[in-house]
């Protein structure tokens, strides 16, 4: 079982520059047609000042930028071999452009057990604030974790 103590840990605050080559590797990853991802003169036209990060991008930020502090792998000590991928919600507030530095905090809001303690439950939330201070996006992130069963 996870130790409950981490809920309520808050990282340090960790700074991602956000790349032009990254989000056009992200868009093309993940299906994305439409020009304003790839080419900087549509994303212009449309009303962008630079490529926009697609909504989703956030979480390839924060897994870049792992947290120190309350981090599940090295501070909680979870076998990245037992993680499952549970959910994972975003808020936007504002977008996230090429060329912002991003800066992330994540805390660990809930820890739970499921299914008498074969499933442990990592609730987390991100906000992402860019060079401006302006809370550009929150993301709630729940990792499953699966227990070894005595046989």
């Amino acid at each position: 079982m996870i130790d409950r103590r981490f809920i309520g840990v808050v990282s340090e605050p960790r700074r991602i520059d956000v790349e032009k080559g990254q989000l056009k590797f992200f868009a093309k990853a993940t299906g994305e047609t439409n020009p304003i991802y790839f080419d900087e003169d549509a994303a212009r036209r449309a009303g962008h000042p630079a490529l926009p990060a697609p909504l989703t991008f956030m979480f390839c930020l924060a897994s870049a930028a792992p947290a120190k502090r309350g981090d599940v792998f090295a501070d909680m000590g979870v076998d990245e071999g037992r993680i499952l991928h549970g959910e994972q919600s975003f808020t936007h507030h504002a977008a996230i452009y090429a060329g912002d530095v991003i800066t992330l905090v994540t805390e660990t809001k809930d820890i739970y057990s499921k299914k008498g303690g074969a499933l442990d439950f990592i609730v987390q939330d991100t906000t992402a604030t860019n060079q401006d201070g302006r809370l550009c996006a929150e993301m709630r992130f729940i990792a499953v974790v699966r227990n070894e069963q005595p046989a």
